[in-house]
């Protein structure tokens, strides 16, 4: 479904590593820069004035916005062979609603569980990591909703250790580290000793691209990934690794924001909704295999459960 790039077998444990193992997992390091969108359409989405004007001064004064991003998380943000650009459907989208402000992005990688921490201490102006929107999340930030994904479960071909998504109790599933995922088979681990069976044994990694090679060495047996990752894992294992059931627990995605910045957010929401009435928003997302993700009702601090 997503974005078809040729890996060899032989090649694919070091491959995923080269596009996903890069990131920072500090708050500092180099990032970089975008002046424009890369879309599948060659026009830059126009600045729109009466947005920009909303801007906190500190952006409008520095003319860029400064981005924490755990790049290991592919599609959505990971990085290009230089080992320095990162890029993906994040990148793409949100470089689209800078354009609307007239400003350049700067994307700096950092570990996942440090983002928000970044954002509420100045060091980002916000956090795009495929943050889910959750209750718990939105005490810390102010965030915008942009897309929908949930949770796909990924075995081997064929499923050969014939794991149960409902009994998945003393097997080894993968997830990365500080996700919505790992807080899922912790629940499901429970349900397990709970029913006096064994846990199931969480193998944990702050890279997604690690992720994804245990189960391909079959160190784990399934991983667990937001469903535009974990389907894009399996087009990039050429046919080694296939979805497990059915998405589920679908919920929004956010841009993370200052918790006081909500004008700021209702902004962003305000030029999604006019890349959405332009047709930009889905060309990006049809350009990385996505559109299904789209969603129309962009807001500020969404209700969740």
């Amino acid at each position: 479904m997503f974005r078809t790039r040729a890996i060899a077998v032989a090649t694919l444990a070091t491959t995923a590593l080269a596009l996903t193992a890069c990131g920072s997992d500090s708050l500092s390091g180099g990032g970089s820069s975008s002046s424009a969108p890369a879309t599948s359409s060659s026009s830059t989405p126009s600045v729109d004035a009466a947005l920009a004007a909303k801007l906190p001064e500190k952006i409008k004064s520095a003319g860029k916005i400064v981005i924490g991003t755990d790049a290991t998380y592919a599609p959505n943000e990971f990085l290009a062979d230089d080992g320095k650009t990162v890029k993906g459907l994040d990148v793409d989208l949100f470089n689209a609603v800078a354009a609307k402000f007239g400003l350049k992005t700067e994307w700096v990688p950092a570990g996942f569980g440090t983002i928000i921490l970044g954002v509420n201490s100045g060091k980002f102006d916000i956090g795009i990591s495929s943050f889910t929107v959750n209750a718990e999340r939105e005490q810390q930030a102010t965030m915008v909703s942009y897309f929908n994904a949930g949770t796909q479960w990924v075995v081997a071909k064929g499923n050969p250790k014939k794991v149960s998504i409902d009994d998945a109790c003393g097997m080894n599933i993968g997830a990365q580290k500080d996700t919505v995922q790992v807080d899922d088979l912790k629940a499901r681990s429970t349900k397990c000793t709970d029913a006096g069976k064994p846990a199931i044994n969480i193998i944990v990694d702050a890279d997604q691209g690690k992720v994804t090679t245990n189960l391909v060495s079959g160190k784990t047996v399934a991983m667990l990934a937001d469903s535009p990752v974990g389907l894009y894992a399996i087009q990039q294992t050429g046919g080694q690794l296939e979805a497990l059931g059915d998405i589920y627990d679908a919920a929004p995605y956010g841009y993370v924001l200052p918790k006081d910045q909500t004008d700021f957010g209702q902004a962003i929401a305000d030029a999604l909704k006019a890349l959405d009435t332009s047709g930009d928003y889905k060309k990006i997302l049809t350009a990385w295999g996505n559109d299904t993700g789209a969603i129309s009702d962009f807001a500020v601090n969404p209700a969740v459960k």
